[in-house]
C-alpha cells in the first residue's frame, strides 16, 4: 500500500523586491533556507546561497543592478555579484582596524542599514561607514599596467606589481579609518571615498527584507 505520508516541499516566498523586475526568493522553513535572485528582463535566475540563509533585518536599499550585495543576519559580511546576478561570491571586511575598538567588522547589533547605490555598497555602523571600493580596478595594476611604487608614512617602500593588486574591485569592505595610510589608498579605485551614505532619490523597491515565519504551514 502507498502511503498517503509525503513530505511538504518548503515553502518559497519572495523576501525583497529591488523594483518591478528583480527580487529574492527564500526557499525554507522558518525564514531559513536557500535564497535565490531573479531579474525576469535580463533573465536570470541564480542561487545566491544554497542554505541556512537568515534575512537581514536592518534598513536595506538597493537600487543597483551591475553590482548586487545580499547582506546576511549571522555575519555583517555580504554575498555579492558583480554580473547583473549571475555569480555570486562572499564579499569580507580589510583587516586592521576598522573599529573604534581595533576590531576590523562591526557587531551585528550596531548596524544601522545597508545601501547599495553606482554599484557600490555602503554599510552604515553606529560608529562607522564602511564601503566597497569603486567599481573598477586600478589599470596600474591590471596585466600590462606599470604597477605602483608606494612609500607608507612609517617609511616602508615597495611596489605593487601589475596583475598582484589583491582585492579585485567591490569584494572587500572597509572605512576610512581602515584605509588610512595602507597600501590600498594609493588604488585609483579606493579615492575620494564619501564621508556618508549617498542619497538615494526615486527607489521604487523595498527598504526592508520581508519574511512569513508561518509560511506554508
Amino acid at each position: 500500500m502507498a502511503s498517503g505520508c509525503q513530505a511538504k516541499e518548503p515553502p518559497t516566498q519572495v523576501v525583497y523586491r529591488f523594483d518591478d523586475h528583480r527580487y529574492l526568493e527564500l526557499k525554507g522553513w522558518d525564514c531559513e533556507g536557500a535564497l535565490w535572485y531573479t531579474d525576469t528582463q535580463r533573465g536570470i535566475h541564480s542561487e545566491a546561497v544554497s542554505q541556512f540563509y537568515r534575512i537581514f533585518t536592518k534598513k536595506y536599499v538597493h537600487p543597483s543592478e551591475r553590482y548586487i550585495a545580499i547582506p546576511t543576519w549571522h555575519s555583517p559580511g555580504s554575498i555579492v555579484s558583480k554580473d547583473y546576478g549571475k555569480t555570486w561570491h562572499p564579499s569580507s571586511f580589510s583587516p586592521g582596524e576598522n573599529e573604534p575598538n581595533g576590531d576590523n567588522a562591526p557587531p551585528y547589533d550596531d548596524i544601522l542599514s545597508f545601501t547599495v547605490v553606482n554599484d557600490q555598497g555602503f554599510l552604515q555602523t553606529k560608529h562607522r561607514l564602511y564601503m566597497s571600493s569603486r567599481p573598477f580596478d586600478d589599470p596600474r595594476l591590471l596585466p600590462g599596467g606599470k604597477g605602483i611604487h608606494y612609500e607608507l608614512p612609517d617609511g616602508v617602500q615597495g611596489d605593487i606589481k601589475a596583475g598582484t593588486g589583491g582585492w579585485a574591485w567591490g569584494m572587500v569592505y572597509m572605512t576610512k579609518q581602515g584605509l588610512k595610510d595602507t597600501v590600498q589608498s594609493l588604488q585609483t579605485n579606493w579615492g575620494d571615498q564619501p564621508d556618508k551614505v549617498p542619497e538615494v532619490k526615486g527607489y521604487t523597491g523595498w527598504d526592508h527584507m520581508q519574511c512569513d515565519m508561518d509560511a506554508g504551514r
